[in-house]
């Protein structure tokens, strides 16, 4: 990966899309050339000098404080994500001084991770670098058909999404999905831009793929946190599905996946009968009253 052009791409499409009004910014000169902010606004609402910025753009980062990219974050408002993705690819010098190259050791997946997943009733995995999924409880692998039979190396969900014809039909909007995938490729891509696996990874589906190319191009970031997915499943039909990534201690590159339905939902139901074919032990949960209590059995 290359940093420089990486944080000149980012910081273009990020001015690009703010105009001058919305920047607070009263506009000036006749036809603009560019969408979004001139770098000279960008310059200004950051308050530092335009061949300042010009360099920054440029991916001439040395010795750039954290003060500016801070200001430089502000003016292009950036949100957190945004804003952490800014300093992994300028490496302001304090967070340089107290980083480490390191070569990247395979990730593992903790036992009591594992026996987490096959404790959990709904779908389940623990997701690493790369988007690479590391492991998966039954419910997850019988709701992504055929993703556990591939081999360890290319069990990858952005390869899956973008190379395998049935997340298509798969997902109801398979364009959110494959652009949610490209944005989180580029978090870690700005986290390590020295894995050769990764590279190799946005290689391969930069070639076979025209609209990852695109959605690559658009140097989108974001983080899995909470959400909700759409999926049309062949063999129970449409499901609804809220999830959560939760951050696994001591790596900030894993994260476990859960995805739920709403209680008492037709996509309740419709997990209760994929989890029956799998072996899964489902507890469904009882309705409830207005008052909160649970009915009785009776």
């Amino acid at each position: 990966m290359d940093r420089s052009s990486e944080i000149r791409e980012f910081l273009r499409t990020r001015r690009a899309r703010i105009t001058p009004e919305q920047a607070g910014l009263t506009p000036h000169g006749g036809a603009r050339r560019v969408p979004g902010l001139r770098r000279e606004e960008v310059a200004q609402l950051a308050g530092v000098s335009v061949d300042y910025y010009v360099r920054l753009e440029r991916g001439r980062t040395q010795g750039v404080s954290e003060a500016v990219l801070d200001s430089v974050a502000r003016a292009l408002q950036l949100d957190d994500t945004e804003r952490t993705h800014l300093f992994d690819l300028a490496q302001p010098e304090a967070t340089t001084r107290t980083r480490r190259k390191r070569h990247l050791a395979p990730q593992r997946v903790h036992p009591v991770l594992y026996r987490t997943l096959d404790s959990l009733s709904v779908p389940a995995m623990v997701m690493g670098r790369r988007m690479d999924v590391l492991a998966a409880n039954l419910l997850a692998s019988a709701l992504y058909i055929g993703f556990q039979d591939r081999p360890h190396r290319e069990r990858n969900f952005a390869r899956y999404v973008f190379l395998d014809e049935s997340a298509r039909t798969l997902y109801h909007d398979w364009e959110k999905a494959a652009a949610d995938c490209v944005a989180t490729l580029h978090v870690y891509a700005g986290r390590h831009p020295d894995d050769p696996r990764l590279t190799e990874l946005i290689g391969e589906l930069s070639v076979l793929s025209d609209t990852f190319r695109r959605l690559w191009a658009d140097h989108d970031v974001l983080v899995h946190t909470t959400g909700s997915k759409r999926l049309n499943h062949p063999l129970v039909g449409d499901l609804s599905l809220d999830y959560l990534g939760l951050a696994v201690e001591g790596d900030p590159d894993q994260s476990l996946i859960i995805l739920t339905p709403e209680p008492a939902s037709s996509t309740a139901e419709a997990l209760s009968i994929l989890a029956s074919w799998t072996g899964t032990p489902v507890t469904r949960p009882q309705p409830q009253t207005p008052e909160g209590t649970r009915r009785s059995a009776g």
